[in-house]
């Protein structure tokens, strides 16, 4: 038996623990999860320094690095747990109801759904929020990180093991493999036997390894293409502070600016306003021919720059005719992720709500919103760009299945 069907295997056994156990509980391993981050948070620092350092000599680039630090973000980290422990506990939580003519009661609760994999690179916070958003929704988890975060990962999870026992609950509950090897990562995508759902985090070269190689069910998402459509009609000074945001407030994450199309008719006064606003924060931008000719100096975007999610402080811009020549292009090259109107003609926004396939459709907001902690959710495990059971950012309820329940007098059917 190897050592990952050893770690499926441990996760499955106390997988009932961890569904029947109270919200109470739970909400004191949260407490002391964020006890034991405290009190560790040099040797975590120090740790995270180390990932830095190898990252850097390893050739890592700054979007990367980026991703990796933890430097200055753990008052945050710690801000999203707390935000996890004050949300109501999902599981029993009855969503419907209905008394049958026959007196049956019937009735759909909560459920959690069991054994977690959550693959991911880059950024160890998603060790922390998986680990509380896990353990709030009743699942247990197994984490593989990726290599330039493990010395990050192991003082982690052992933090957050020793909180688990201090609140009762089994380490087994959140467990690191701590290998790089991809053959690991195969052989847990083959344990359906004993993990119920796999969550990639990353490229999509990883997700499609995944998508290829698992016999257990696979959220994908996490890849964002994401655009901006700047309507005639848009008020320019507040668009231009949105597109501001949605693009220099953190480039390197999924839900950052990347298109950014601009009706034609506002283009020529438009257009220009950006590239000088961004232009002063060091954005580099991939034109059109038709916006490059209004901004001479800017290169025209290739072929697959409209295809590209640029984790960096550059920026596509492409002049459009008309809100239906923005949705074609939105169509033709969104990742369903975060797409979004800029407008103040009402019916142009519901065109647009309705027309746009993505998993968050944004009017008059920056896209930097699709975010579990920014939507009310605490946190967020991945955020889902597929269709079926969870959309856009996943927290409690999206950790959860249903079952039905129904209750009798004794019936008998006919």
């Amino acid at each position: 038996m190897t050592n990952i069907q050893q770690m499926a295997m441990k996760a499955k056994a106390v997988s009932p623990i961890l569904a029947e156990a109270s919200s109470e509980q739970k909400n004191r391993a949260l407490e002391a999860m964020m006890t034991g981050l405290k009190d560790q948070e040099k040797r975590i620092l120090e740790a995270n320094r180390e990932d830095i350092a190898l990252a850097k000599t390893s050739g890592l680039n700054e979007a990367m690095i980026d991703r990796l630090s933890l430097q200055n973000r753990m008052d945050g980290i710690l801000t999203d747990i707390e935000q996890v422990k004050q949300l109501p506990d999902p599981i029993g939580e009855v969503f419907e109801q209905q008394t049958l003519p026959n007196q049956l009661q019937v009735v759909k609760c909560r459920t959690p759904i069991g054994v977690l994999g959550v693959i991911y690179e880059s950024r160890p916070n998603v060790t922390i929020d998986v680990s509380a958003l896990t353990i709030k929704s009743g699942n247990c988890a197994i984490l593989r990180g990726g290599s330039e975060t493990l010395h990050t990962n192991l003082v982690l999870v052992d933090c957050l093991q020793k909180a688990f026992v201090s609140a009762g609950l089994p380490s087994e509950a959140i467990q690191l493999l701590a290998s790089a090897n991809r053959a690991h990562v195969q052989e847990m995508l083959r344990q359906h036997a004993y993990i119920d759902l796999i969550i990639p985090r990353g490229s999509a070269n990883l997700q499609e390894f995944c998508r290829e190689n698992s016999t257990i069910p696979v959220i994908f998402g996490g890849i964002g293409i994401c655009h901006l459509f700047v309507d005639a009609s848009a008020d320019f000074e507040k668009a231009l502070m949105v597109i501001d945001n949605a693009k220099t407030q953190r480039p390197t994450v999924c839900n950052a600016l990347d298109t950014l199309l601009v009706h034609g008719e506002i283009a020529p006064f438009f257009i220009p306003k950006v590239v000088d606003a961004l232009g002063k924060k060091e954005v580099r931008f991939r034109m059109d021919e038709k916006a490059s000719k209004i901004c001479s100096g800017c290169p025209l975007a290739g072929e697959k720059d409209w295809d590209t999610e640029w984790l960096s402080l550059v920026l596509g811009i492409k002049v459009v005719e008309n809100l239906r020549d923005a949705i074609d292009h939105i169509r033709a090259h969104s990742t369903g992720h975060s797409d979004g109107i800029l407008t103040e003609n009402k019916a142009n926004a519901e065109l647009f709500v309705k027309a746009i396939d993505s998993a968050a459709v944004y009017v008059n907001a920056s896209t930097r919103f699709t975010d579990g902690g920014q939507m009310g959710l605490g946190a967020e495990v991945a955020n889902s760009t597929q269709k079926l059971h969870a959309r856009g950012p996943m927290g409690l309820k999206e950790l959860t299945s249903y079952k039905w329940v129904i209750r009798g007098n004794y019936h008998v059917r006919n």
